[in-house]
């Protein structure tokens, strides 16, 4: 258990990766031992976060923590955070600078804004309507750096640490605590309920019994391991994106963060020609689906009325960003 004997500013999450490389488990040892050594930090480490069982010994201590975490894992930021909170363990997003872009980059003003996109409604996200616990999560990929200092560096700056010679640092933490629990590889959805609209798309999509209701009414994923393994399919479907497979090899389907006026970058090279599989998402998720149900022994479905309608009303939202990027590119003489 946690020790008690000082008083804690925050705990410190180590998640092990899947894979038995040296150097991950070097670089994973290396942050722990480091952070054991600042003042008030508690350190746990655990097996691959994604991959934790429920009521698992891992998932048990971490669900006792009240104060803020700092977690780093082998996933995406972002899906770190919602793979946290599905298993009960919220809070708001902490600002995280490494691995972010410093660069100052001028907004994009190719185009003028659709004024129908402005005049929208704002919409309730289920955070919104269910605030998460007054506490701060902040997660640090482990994919940024091969340094130890860089993530050394990331948690002084969260924690407000003055920085100092390593050498000078007492040993003054918490001990570190490390969970040897047994895990299997998993593949399911995680819900960012920051985006969220609880709209129940995925729910009439998935056809293998993933997603249900809670108590109140809002979407969640009630059965995990019904999921077929390698199928994102319910995730081009969702109308805010709001669904992440954090292992998938696609980063804006593993839970990067891609969408938005404050992290609005896209593959310019893609708009002159350039090849891509990414195709209609609609027609993608409605081929992946029907692999999934053939190989179950049930029929294939194809679109279907709600992927219909799904397409018809992606056809009618007013234009975002990307969008008018390409209308203006298109009036250019290129």
């Amino acid at each position: 258990m946690i020790s008690a004997a000082k008083p804690t500013t925050c705990t410190l999450v180590v998640s092990k990766g899947q894979s038995r490389n040296p150097a991950k488990r070097g670089l994973e040892t290396a942050i722990a031992q480091a952070a054991g050594q600042l003042d008030g930090v508690e350190v746990i480490l655990v097996p691959h976060l994604y991959d934790l069982p429920k009521g698992g010994e891992s998932l048990e201590l971490l669900q006792k923590i009240e104060g803020d975490l700092i977690v780093c894992s082998w996933i995406f930021s972002r899906a770190a955070h919602w793979v946290l909170d599905r298993n009960g363990i919220g809070g708001a997003t902490g600002e995280v600078e490494l691995g972010a872009d410093d660069e100052d980059e001028e907004e994009l003003s190719l185009a003028e804004p659709d004024p129908a996109a402005e005049e929208q409604e704002p919409v309730d996200r289920v955070t919104d309507l269910y605030p998460r616990p007054d506490r701060t999560i902040h997660c640090l990929d482990l994919k940024v750096s091969e340094s130890v200092d860089d993530f050394v560096g990331e948690i002084k700056r969260i924690l407000q640490l003055e920085e100092a010679d390593d050498r000078s640092l007492p040993i003054v933490g918490g001990k570190i605590v490390e969970v040897d629990e047994t895990t299997n590889r998993r593949w399911y959805p995680v819900i960012d309920f920051s985006r969220c609209t609880n709209c129940m798309e995925c729910i009439d999509f998935c056809l293998f019994g993933v997603y249900g209701v809670d108590g109140v009414e809002n979407v969640l994923v009630e059965q995990p391991d019904n999921c077929r393994k390698g199928c994102p399919a319910c995730s081009r479907v969702c109308p805010e994106n709001a669904i992440i497979f954090p292992q998938h090899k696609a980063p804006a389907i593993a839970g990067a963060v891609t969408e938005g006026d404050e992290g609005f970058k896209i593959d310019l090279s893609q708009l002159f020609g350039a090849p891509t599989d990414k195709g209609d998402p609609i027609a993608t998720a409605a081929r992946e689906r029907d692999e999934q149900l053939l190989l179950t022994g049930r029929e294939a479905v194809g679109i279907d009325d709600n992927l219909k309608k799904r397409q018809a009303a992606l056809n009618e939202k007013p234009k975002d960003n990307l969008d008018r990027l390409i209308d203006s590119l298109d009036e250019l003489d290129l």
